[in-house]
């Protein structure tokens, strides 16, 4: 098993390339399910969670031919079953996407209830209420959701009782091929929703009410889609991330292929912090700041504070002065990585879903271990600056989510290195 190993002390500079989003790429792949032509899909970062999705797609029988690390083409027009298989979704929740599109599709499927990170519930029951209420018939067995809609699902008004990222994915795919109008109330917003629903767009799916937290998805009655070339959007989590290692070093450096509007949130709590921000379309520079102030965050759905920003944002307010609170509202178990954090000396209590956390403590290296994806990358953002070495282990989360990130890392003058445990 890998793991990384860090020195702390150095300072970064030069710039960084963002690679594409996989909270985007997953997604956009699960729709190919509806495409009735071979797939382009470029800037598809190259990471676990993209690997393990066009596995599953393989599986199912789509044929895929990777032109780069980067770039697939996928053709799904000659699926040959419709189980997606457990030791295959037991390794990342997103699995859940191909649910949708399907039952949409084939009328018929067979999703084993999906694993990922343990960072709290994140219950399927909401997408499955919402197969049920466009015609499906649902049940549970043997770990597997068995699903059957033998008329076809159909249009229907889909109200959620909680804002769902995956959700919304999965109905906007099935409502894609469904018969009649859909409408989607208190549907997510992010950015990731707003791509997906330009692909379905461009594919000829009428859908109204692109960017609101309300979209009305007129399906084609069965017909696949004919998708066009798709272009997968800059990773606003890995620029954030990058932002976050600027800030704790207080370095100077730029992020190129990243869309500044996606990061609003975060850019302002930097700004917040004592920091400069420089923006072009495409660039963003963060500058040193003389003072590092201590803030308070609330994680909620986008255009808020994104709550994969706050374990980094955790990290950082272990350098900056005073006390800086963090509350955490959508999931109940992300806080895993305060433990790990503390083992490099950082000052954090807490308070049921509320950590306070005090800077000015040095921080020392330590063996520190990974919990979830974005825990991973707040100890490395913590060994950055820890006195002597960080080793920070069962890296596998991070490789889930981040392309390259110790070559990244490296290239902006960092001492890390990837190496195997003896």
């Amino acid at each position: 098993m890998d793991y990384l190993k860090i020195v702390g002390g150095c300072s970064l500079r030069g710039e960084v390339t963002i690679s594409g989003a996989k909270n985007s790429a997953l997604p956009i792949l699960a729709s190919a399910l509806l495409c009735k032509n071979p797939l382009r899909i470029k800037n598809l970062p190259d990471v676990a969670d993209v690997k393990t999705l066009a596995k599953l797609l393989e599986h199912l029988g789509s044929e895929t031919k990777w032109i780069s690390p980067n770039e697939l083409l996928i053709s799904s027009d000659r699926i040959i079953h419709t189980k997606a298989i457990y030791d295959i979704v037991r390794k990342m929740r997103a699995s859940i996407l191909v649910l949708g599109p399907l039952l949409s599709r084939f009328r018929k499927c067979e999703v084993s209830l999906p694993g990922g990170c343990a960072i709290g519930a994140r219950p399927v029951d909401l997408h499955i209420k919402a197969m049920e209420k466009m015609g499906a018939e649902i049940s549970i067995q043997g770990g597997y959701i068995i699903a059957k809609a033998p008329s076809g699902l159909k249009g229907s008004d889909i109200v959620f009782d909680k804002i769902t990222v995956t959700g919304t994915e999965n109905v906007l795919m099935a409502a894609s091929l469904a018969k009649g109008v859909t409408r989607i109330v208190n549907a997510a917003k992010e950015p990731e929703i707003l791509q997906l629903c330009e692909i379905l767009q461009k594919a000829g799916v009428e859908i109204d009410g692109i960017g609101s937290n309300e979209l009305c998805v007129r399906g084609s009655a069965g017909e696949l889609l004919d998708f066009k070339e798709i272009d997968v959007i800059a990773d606003r989590i890995e620029a954030g991330t990058y932002l976050c290692a600027g800030a704790i070093t207080n370095s100077s450096i730029t992020l190129k292929n990243v869309i500044p509007n996606h990061l609003e949130a975060i850019i302002g709590k930097l700004q917040e912090i004592g920091f400069t921000i420089q923006a072009t379309s495409n660039t963003l520079k963060i500058l040193p700041s003389s003072k590092r102030n201590a803030f308070e965050i609330i994680t909620t759905e986008y255009p808020g504070f994104p709550t994969d920003m706050q374990a980094q944002f955790m990290a950082l307010a272990s350098v900056c002065e005073g006390s800086s609170f963090i509350e955490e509202r959508l999931f109940e178990n992300r806080f895993m990585h305060v433990s790990e954090l503390q083992r490099l000396g950082a000052n954090i209590s807490l308070r049921g879903n509320v950590a306070k956390i005090t800077g000015g403590e040095k921080l020392i290296g330590a063996d520190v271990m990974a919990t979830d994806l974005r825990a991973s990358s707040a100890l490395i953002l913590a060994g950055l600056v820890a006195e002597g070495n960080t080793q920070v282990h069962r890296i596998y989360h991070l490789d889930r989510g981040y392309e390259r990130l110790e070559e990244k890392f490296y290239a902006l003058g960092a001492r890390i290195e990837r190496l195997k445990e003896k």
